[in-house]
């Protein structure tokens, strides 16, 4: 392992629990426990837990918060109510996508922001840059904090017993709200990267003991130690792009198929919104689909995809999905041929067929 990785505060029982630990967006995380596959079908059925606390935290601070961050972001975080999170882009004066946030509003003058591990430095110097000369204070507060997901649909029951202030069954989907966990006071939000139920732990002192106590409770009987490798393929079944494959400065959010979180029609600017509505008036030249593979195989990132010998894309992802009991992916498409519903993809010098879809590959019950 590169000795200039760094290491999150978990590090040492990652190790000891038996974690197989990798180098990732420049931490050693781990990618696997018990197996990614096992990890994955914990995680469908019951409930398993991450450390991700390599992602990112932003905060700003101050009376005009929330219009400053607006002025950032292509989402509209002026129309939240306190304790309320929403998925947004952050784009480039060209319109390309800087990265893909998680902003929750914690009070009228505390905005909260998880960014990727990866862009974290790129993120806030970004944002530094382009911040509004108005009463708003920006700090990266990455190393203050542990970040558990707890993801699945026994998760709120597992969480519930050590919740003593407040009832996880009133918190609603993408809200949030500071808790006593394991007499732990931290910031609990009802959002995750699974497509499950599920919750996501900021944590500013004390990660460890709510971490340990999970762990002593439930692992392994109703509760997966899960890794970023369960983590991916979770991500990809649910179809959530991400950074670094799908989104880069090269795609606009259109063309990702986030053209549900450019609020063009707000009545205030925000950074590369100029280049976004004339993207929009002039229409994508690609599009992001689904592909699974009808037969034997895995299909992997690069791959390229054709339509009658014509290659007219590539796979930006590709994996075995556990819960579906086929390879699939996801790929960008020239637009005249984004509307088929059947294709190839090239596998070391075949040609297999896969079938194209825009909906998830899969969807938890409700």
């Amino acid at each position: 392992m590169a000795e200039n990785l760094l290491r999150v505060p978990l590090h040492d029982r990652h190790v000891a629990l038996g974690g197989r630990m990798v180098p990732f967006a420049g931490y050693e995380m781990p990618v696997q426990f018990s197996g990614i596959k096992d990890e994955h079908l914990a995680v469908r059925a019951g409930a398993g837990i991450f450390d991700v606390s390599h992602m990112g935290e932003v905060e700003v601070r101050g009376q005009d918060a929330i219009a400053a961050v607006d002025a950032l972001v292509t989402n509209d975080v002026r129309g939240l109510v306190d304790g309320q999170a929403l998925y947004t882009t952050m784009c480039a004066p060209d319109g390309g996508i800087i990265d893909d946030l998680i902003v929750y509003r914690l009070a009228h003058d505390h905005v909260f922001i998880c960014v990727n591990a990866a862009n974290r430095h790129k993120d806030v110097a970004f944002m530094k840059e382009h911040l509004p000369a108005m009463d708003a204070v920006l700090e990266d507060t990455s190393d203050i904090y542990i970040q558990l997901a707890i993801q699945g649909p026994e998760a709120e029951a597992l969480l519930s017993p050590l919740n003593s202030d407040a009832e996880l069954s009133e918190l609603a989907f993408f809200r949030c709200q500071w808790m006593e966990v394991a007499g732990v006071r931290a910031l609990v939000a009802r959002t995750g990267y699974t497509g499950e139920d599920g919750f996501e732990l900021y944590i500013p002192q004390g990660g460890e003991a709510i971490f340990d106590m999970l762990v002593e409770r439930y692992v392994p009987e109703r509760l997966a130690l899960c890794g970023l490798g369960a983590r991916d393929t979770l991500r990809l079944e649910a179809r959530l792009p991400l950074y670094g494959q799908e989104l880069s400065t090269e795609v606009n959010p259109f063309e990702a198929g986030l053209g549900w979180v450019v609020k063009l029609n707000t009545g205030h600017d925000f950074v590369g919104k100029d280049a976004l509505i004339a993207a929009k008036e002039a229409g994508v030249t690609r599009r992001l689909r689904g592909v699974r593979l009808q037969g034997r195989g895995v299909l992997r990132p690069g791959y390229p995809i054709f339509v009658n010998d014509t290659q007219v894309g590539q796979l930006t992802s590709g994996g075995f999905a556990p819960t579906l009991d086929a390879s699939i992916g996801l790929g960008y498409i020239d637009i005249e041929h984004a509307d088929v519903s059947a294709a190839e993809v090239e596998i070391r010098g075949r040609r297999l067929p896969v079938a194209l879809t825009k909906k998830p590959f899969y969807s938890r019950p409700r």
